[in-house]
């Protein structure tokens, strides 16, 4: 099994990217508007890797053998 085997069906990619995209543009608008810098930040960041996890259809949750419902 290579690392970056497709491990989540069409609907875990649909949700991650749509979480990731949200995550990302809340971080942007944070890093435009207010003094929360770290949490921006944080939140572009796990939006960057949600919409990675999606693009790819790779879960790191299920690669640890951690069940999800999507």
């Amino acid at each position: 099994m290579s690392a970056w085997t497709c491990n989540i069906g069409v609907f875990g990619r649909v949700i991650r990217g749509t979480i990731g995209l949200a995550a990302g543009a809340t971080g942007v608008y944070l890093l435009m508007t207010s003094d929360y810098d770290f949490l921006a930040t944080g939140l572009c960041t796990l939006g960057g890797f949600a919409v990675f996890e999606g693009v790819v259809g790779w879960c790191a949750i299920k690669a640890m053998g951690i069940n999800t419902p999507f």
